[in-house]
């Protein structure tokens, strides 16, 4: 049995744009029916949605069947969730609110094994390694995980430039609501000032050979941010599709007419 290839950086290496979907419903029906839409990646939101380490495993194998990469963002760098997360078979991880470059350090050693990490051994009891059913996996699981720090805070970008000098660190990923939050305009993503802090982020990240990142739902500022060097990008979330699309519908009906479309969201 071969250790599965990490999807996100086969996707990544191709040079074409990665685009995803966030998922926030916990059901693995969910997960399964946005398996089967068409993107690139699935994001498995352990920050904001009610997902606990079963469920996340649950939405891993809804998952597996299907050609789409699954990313996990976990609640916080801790490195024993880390392990318990590597060890159910995430390969690609997103982790929250990382302000400096020895944070990032950290969690680079906590995602690989020794001598290049820290990470625990216990493979006996890791879906990751098939429950030692995978030949050699101690020796082959660095390679195929990809982690990517979330930088979301006007403090957090100052320090990007050292961030981005972290090696192990494979891609960023940039916030824009939490940024925009810290930066004095919250609940304001798209205000130019933002948005050029943004752009700036997303260059120096490109030109650090770093992959870079963003959930955007904006669909003409989402191109932008592809064309200032966005590699992966967000393009929606499941509960706003089915909060948005339902009430739509129940407006249609209920009141006789069609609805019109919200503007979009410039992040998230």
């Amino acid at each position: 049995m071969e250790l599965p290839k990490n999807r996100f950086k086969q996707g990544l290496a191709s040079g074409e744009t990665q685009y995803g979907l966030w998922l926030g419903l916990p059901d693995n029906s969910a997960a399964e029916i946005a398996a089967v839409a068409g993107f690139d990646w699935l994001l498995i939101d352990g920050e904001h949605a009610p997902f606990d380490l079963r469920t996340i495993m649950s939405h891993l194998q809804a998952m597996a069947p299907y050609d789409v990469a699954p990313i996990v963002r976990c609640v916080e760098g801790n490195t024993a969730l880390i392990k318990q997360l590597l060890d159910i078979g995430v390969q690609t991880l997103l982790v929250p609110m990382v302000e400096t470059a020895e944070q990032a350090a950290q969690l680079v050693q906590a995602v690989r094994y020794p001598p290049q990490g820290i990470r625990g051994l216990g493979t006996s009891l890791a879906r990751a390694a098939r429950w030692n059913q995978v030949p050699g996996y101690l020796k082959k699981a660095n390679d195929e995980i990809c982690l990517i720090v979330q930088v979301e805070t006007a403090s957090a970008m100052a320090n990007l430039d050292a961030i981005l000098e972290v090696e192990g660190v494979d891609g960023v990923f940039i916030g824009p609501s939490d940024l925009s939050a810290s930066m004095g305009y919250i609940g304001d993503a798209g205000n130019p000032v933002v948005v050029e802090a943004i752009n700036t982020g997303l260059n120096k990240i490109r030109d650090a050979g770093k992959y870079a990142g963003l959930l955007c739902l904006d669909p003409s500022l989402a191109e932008n941010y592809v064309q200032q060097g966005a590699n992966f990008v967000g393009v929606g979330v499941d509960t706003m599709i089915l909060a948005n699309e339902t009430r739509k519908l129940a407006q249609r009906f209920k009141q006789g007419a069609p609805v019109e479309d919200e503007k979009p969201q410039a992040g998230y």
